[in-house]
């Protein structure tokens, strides 16, 4: 039975993600009639409509939906054929596809990237910010080489994860909101009382910070919500809410802002997920070891 080939792949995957066989032609470096016949060999030897036009564009069908995880697959595991190639090789070069979400990424990742670079210069690091569910899909389709997520966090059997910290959660706020102006931990009931700017909804964080509420029968509805550490610091500095965030990100004093520990005292774990199959090149490698580096629990009595 004929298999599909690369190249028909590669034409199925370029179309939908440049949204036209024109694009795809172009990103690929082929003539736009090539890619036409890959795609016309490919539905006909599955014998299913993979593609369809909608409003200027080009789209997968409810069939090429279904498809395109498992040629994503395909592609990766090509990729990986060829990152052990050039581990064999040696050599100087390399690229880590990484998934973080934005408080790791702008607080916690620098020193392991700066480090990275200073022993791979040609090392090309490649970082998609986002939520926790989106991150672990997209490692799960082979889009991602490893991910530093809040955990636990829902993973699949394709999937290993280990931790690297531990990062307490603070309360963050005005000085003038302080209940009180006590300078002591505060408890959920006196934060509930608060106009509360907090993540959106999806993320590890704000699923932990939801559940620290729940435990006490509170479910504090947020005047905002936001995907972004430092819009939130923003619009706190801007005395319209108290929040509460990782300790990473609020290291640095601010005049006019408390930043008070909570009782019961709250943190979330940061770890390192990684396909259980995925080839251990030598960048990614690199990135490992200078993660195993940083990996130092700040606070061990919230382990």
């Amino acid at each position: 039975m004929a298999t599909p080939t690369l190249r028909q792949l590669n034409a199925f995957l370029a179309t939908v993600e440049a949204g036209s066989v024109s694009a795809a032609a172009r990103l690929l470096n082929v003539t736009q009639p090539a890619i036409s016949q890959q795609l016309r060999e490919l539905e006909r030897m599955l014998g299913l409509r993979l593609l369809e036009r909608a409003g200027g564009h080009t789209l997968p069908s409810s069939a090429g939906h279904a498809l395109l995880v498992h040629a994503r697959r395909t592609r990766q595991a090509v990729e990986d054929l060829m990152a052990a190639a050039e581990a064999r090789r040696g050599g100087e070069t390399g690229r880590v596809r990484l998934g973080t979400g934005a408080t790791a990424c702008i607080y916690y990742l620098p020193p392991v990237l700066a480090r990275m670079k200073q022993r791979m210069p040609g090392i090309e690091v490649i970082i998609a910010i986002g939520n926790t569910p989106e991150i672990v899909r997209s490692l799960e389709a082979g889009e991602l080489d490893a991910a530093v997520i809040t955990l636990p966090a829902p993973l699949g059997r394709s999937l290993t994860s280990r931790e690297l910290c531990v990062d307490p959660l603070v309360a963050y706020l005005p000085e003038t909101m302080v209940p009180g102006r006590t300078t002591t931990a505060l408890r959920p009931s006196q934060i509930a009382a608060l106009p509360l700017i907090l993540y959106e909804r999806g993320s590890g964080t704000r699923n932990i910070v939801d559940a620290w509420f729940r435990r006490t029968g509170l479910a504090p509805r947020p005047i905002m919500a936001l995907g972004s550490v430092e819009a939130i610091k923003v619009l706190v500095g801007g005395g319209l809410g108290a929040t509460i965030l990782p300790e990473l990100a609020v290291q640095v004093a601010t005049p006019g802002l408390a930043v008070l520990p909570l009782r019961p005292r709250l943190a979330r774990k940061l770890g390192v997920v990684l396909r259980r199959e995925k080839l251990r090149d030598r960048a990614l490698r690199l990135f490992l070891e200078e993660l195993e580096r940083q990996k130092v629990h700040r606070s061990p009595e919230y382990s």
